[in-house]
């Protein structure tokens, strides 16, 4: 099946031919294209923009701002994102995270999307041609969304406060049973003080585990301090079944997991 590609300098005309029917916004063409070799007839024309933003990376005044176009490679060997380098290179093998960019991971169903995860216990917003919205509120609705994502930005927490972990079976570049990724803030006694858990493949979307977030303040990071978050885990989660895991397993070892983050 033949594409047209249409590349336009600006977001703003990116965003304009976006209308058409049967278009779609080709970043680092990982999703996209594999849909259309696959046989995706509702991909009849690919958009993008060379618009020079979409490849910046910005760190000033206490804040990250990444291009949707950057790609998982340029995070992985970036010195002042070393936070990040970890969910970063989760994204598949080196040819993968040389293509696959920001923007694209935010659409990523699961068991793919776990740069996505990483930002959603960031808190991160998520800037498009109308505006930012917090991450949380974009994945809801991304499904519906024609917007071109044109960045990402956060407050980066302390070097030591954010943790992140992906789970495959095929090492080093299988697609995910689970991933988590948390940020927690502890208080002088060493109790979490604020708590931020994201868990990807426990729902088609990155997702947040609120209630064993709530059950993790006040409590020590300790085996016994984490028991009730632990337990909690599980609770409004939807996992997916694939070829690499059932919804069953998948609620069975997230505790296990989760624990083995929240000791490391």
């Amino acid at each position: 099946m033949a594409l047209a590609l249409h590349t336009f300098a600006t977001v703003k005309d990116a965003n304009a031919a976006l209308k058409a029917a049967g278009t779609r916004y080709l970043g680092g063409g990982t999703l996209v294209i594999r849909a259309a070799n696959e046989g995706d007839v509702s991909v009849s024309g690919l958009i993008r923009s060379i618009d020079p933003a979409l490849s910046a990376i910005a760190i000033a005044g206490g804040k990250v701002s990444i291009g949707a176009s950057v790609t998982m490679a340029a995070i992985a060997r970036h010195p002042e994102l070393g936070i990040l380098a970890k969910a970063a290179r989760a994204v598949g093998g080196p040819a993968v995270r040389n293509m696959a960019t920001v923007g694209g991971n935010l659409f990523a169903p699961a068991p793919y999307g776990d740069f996505a995860v990483a930002l959603l216990a960031l808190d991160a917003m998520v800037g498009t041609d109308d505006g930012e919205l917090p991450i949380e509120t974009f994945l809801a609705g991304r499904d519906g969304s024609r917007a071109i994502v044109t960045s990402v930005s956060f407050t980066p927490p302390k070097a030591d406060g954010f943790r992140f972990l992906k789970v495959s079976r095929v090492k080093p570049k299988g697609v995910s049973v689970l991933s988590i990724a948390a940020v927690l803030g502890q208080a002088a006694d060493g109790t979490v003080s604020s708590a931020r858990i994201a868990l990807g493949c426990m729902a088609d979307r990155p997702m947040r585990a609120k209630t064993a977030e709530k059950a993790l303040l006040g409590r020590s990071l300790t085996k016994d301090g984490i028991a009730p978050a632990l337990a909690a885990a599980g609770e409004g989660t939807s996992p997916i079944t694939d070829p690499i895991a059932t919804a069953w397993y998948r609620n069975e070892v997230l505790p296990v997991h989760l624990g083995r983050l929240l000791l490391s």
